[in-house]
């Protein structure tokens, strides 16, 4: 392949995924749904030419890393606090963790009915599929009411964090003990206090630097922290939402000693510059994270009868957790949100950070595509028919 060649595909790859991020806007159909079936598409092709290609599940999950550090950051840049908004970010944080705890309970008794395996195990491989997906979620509610829309944006991004540690607090403490919490504990104190740190010190720099180039700067510390805070197991994640809440939102803190060293008149300027810049580098990262994972899936796994049984039991439960959740507990509107609830991006990452000797026989990318399919399939016709019916009841 020559360079040319490999620009035609890539520039080619931005421009689809433009055109589906439109076509998505239309149908409800998720462009990250279109971006897979493209992967599936090029696979062929490919293979048809007899094209040679390298590895590319070696740089799929750096790339869904960075994306899920740029779809939240950007989530976050839009939401504005009040007090007023407490009871709503209070209801989405216990859906949040009531619909993860429960989804993962319950489909690790069905991976342990069908599978034979261990509890504890089934759990563990339970959890990546009971994640709600920011990277579908989040794009999925633009067009909501603002109230739904932060809504969405608030669960997406708890469940995506709490999804996150409780897949490491199960991983690395295979027998729980007091111990275990006691270190979990201070793990989420750790990178709280992080948090707090790096906000100060990006909000500073931002005011000071006087380049013409600083977003970029800005992002690469973000996703440098959040990458040490991986490293000691601490969930970053929490650190991308609270760098965009904090920024959005700093001109609301009335400490003298803050309005003085980190204010500054251009703020809300940068503010705009930086959530354009992170929309649209999500949105780059997306568009080859999702073409790769398409081009990478192994479609024979879906002629499997065990991947069948496995995905429809694991759709039935996503589903019935979810209404019963909303309904009793966060006691919110059923539509459209009982169908938001698409998994994606997370779901991939945590599936290849699970050892190859901790993964259930029928666990395989082929299982990952039919939950990514179903949840997207079934958000789109809800979303449609969520919009006529608004459309009627007008």
């Amino acid at each position: 392949m020559t360079t040319y060649t490999a620009l035609i595909i890539l520039s080619g790859l931005v421009i689809f995924s433009y055109v589906f991020d439109l076509i998505s806007k239309k149908t409800k159909v998720p462009s990250v749904l279109l971006l897979l079936f493209l992967g599936i598409g090029l696979r062929y092709v490919v293979d048809y030419i007899g094209f040679k290609t390298f590895n590319f599940l070696m740089i799929l999950p750096a790339l869904g890393t960075l994306g899920l550090i740029l779809i939240v950051l950007e989530g976050a840049l839009e939401l504005k606090y009040d007090k007023e908004k407490n009871g709503l970010i209070l209801r989405s944080f216990f859906s949040a963790l009531g619909i993860l705890l429960a989804t993962s309970v319950v489909l690790a008794l069905i991976l342990q009915h069908l599978s034979g395996g261990s509890f504890s195990n089934c759990f563990l491989n339970a959890i990546p599929f009971s994640i709600v997906s920011s990277s579908i979620a989040i794009p999925s509610a633009s067009a909501m009411d603002d109230h739904k829309k932060e809504y969405i944006i608030y669960e997406a991004s708890f469940s995506d964090i709490l999804g996150i540690v409780l897949f490491n607090f199960a991983l690395y403490n295979p027998n729980i003990k007091a111990a275990s919490f006691v270190n979990l504990g201070l793990e989420t104190l750790s990178i709280l206090l992080l948090s707090v740190v790096s906000c100060l010190f990006m909000l500073y720099l931002i005011s000071r630097l006087q380049h013409h180039v600083k977003f970029f700067l800005i992002i690469s510390i973000l996703v440098l922290v959040y990458a040490f805070g991986e490293q000691f197991h601490l969930s970053a994640l929490i650190l991308v939402l609270a760098f965009g809440l904090f920024l959005n939102n700093a001109n609301q803190i009335k400490l003298k000693w803050f309005r003085k060293y980190f204010l500054y008149p251009k703020l809300s300027r940068d503010l705009r510059q930086l959530f354009q810049l992170s929309a649209e580098s999500a949105f780059i990262i997306r568009t080859f994270f999702f073409v790769i994972f398409g081009f990478t899936m192994d479609l024979w796994g879906l002629a499997n009868l065990e991947v069948l049984e496995y995905g429809l039991a694991i759709l039935a439960a996503i589903y019935l957790i979810r209404f019963l959740s909303l309904k009793y507990i966060a006691k919110t509107d059923l539509l459209p949100e009982v169908f938001i609830t698409p998994r994606g991006l997370i779901s991939i990452l945590l599936y290849y950070n699970l050892p190859d000797n901790l993964k259930l026989k029928g666990i395989e990318t082929g299982l990952l595509f039919m939950i990514i399919l179903g949840t997207s399939i079934i958000m789109s016709i809800g979303l449609l028919f969520s919009k006529r019916r608004i459309a009627v009841e007008t």
